[in-house]
């Protein structure tokens, strides 16, 4: 199949096609040719730690109140072999692929690890190709919807123990909720509830349940720490 479609879904117009053929080829494809060399595995390996690269700069840049673990955990959500495969289809990339017959019986065009795999590999080629800028507006582009929708406390899934964790990391006093208020009819509650620590309050939160209140005063007290508030 041809790939100049391919190239202007990538936005990207390779000076040395035969990277991105070495892209779409898969591994079953090498026995075949006896040549373990031309697959597309060492360019997944590179393609691997451009995204990583390019992803960090983009959460280093957009939250500089955050440490290291809620940075991980957001990045983590965008580079796994699921949401990698859904860019793949996006791009059509299962069509384009070079596949052994085995493969090729097996549905392989559709698989998710064969088409995050090739997702990668095609970023290897364009970084091989067009340089680090190149491959980093490429990675931007493809992820810009995602880096968008992540709110400003990142993959914190469990509030109430980073908190704690955050907070016992420097003091072995735990932090302690209190319910400030209960409103609203039985079918439409609205709680409000405070975390306080060493006896200070750091926020407070609202919710349809004390947990849920609880909750949302123990994130926005983690905003407040890691902005240094």
């Amino acid at each position: 199949m041809s790939l100049d479609i391919l190239q202007q879904r990538l936005g990207h117009t390779f000076a040395d096609a035969a990277l991105l053929r070495l892209a779409l080829t898969h591994p079953s494809v090498t026995p075949e040719t006896g040549d373990r060399t031309q697959s597309n595995q060492r360019l997944e390996f590179l393609g691997d730690a451009v995204l990583q690269l390019s992803l960090s700069h983009a959460f280093y840049e957009k939250f500089p109140a955050l440490d290291e673990g809620p940075l991980t955990k957001a990045r983590a959500k965008l580079v796994n072999s699921r949401a990698l495969a859904e860019h793949a289809r996006a791009l059509d990339l299962g069509a384009h692929l070079a596949l052994g017959h085995g493969e090729e019986a097996t549905g392989g065009r559709e698989k998710p690890s064969v088409l995050a795999d090739a997702f990668e590999a095609v970023l290897g080629a364009i970084y091989l190709d067009g340089g680090f800028a190149a491959a980093r507006e490429f990675v931007l582009r493809e992820f810009s919807t995602m880096l968008e929708a992540v709110s400003a406390a990142p993959g914190i899934d469990n509030p109430k123990g980073e908190l704690q964790e955050l907070l016992q990391a420097g003091f072995e006093e735990a932090p302690v909720y209190e319910m400030v208020s209960a409103t609203g009819p039985d079918h439409a509650r609205s709680f409000e509830c405070r975390v306080l620590h060493g006896g200070a309050e750091l926020a407070r939160g609202t919710g349809p349940s004390k947990k849920d209140a609880e909750s949302a005063a123990a994130l926005a007290a983690l905003e407040k720490l890691r902005a240094g508030e």
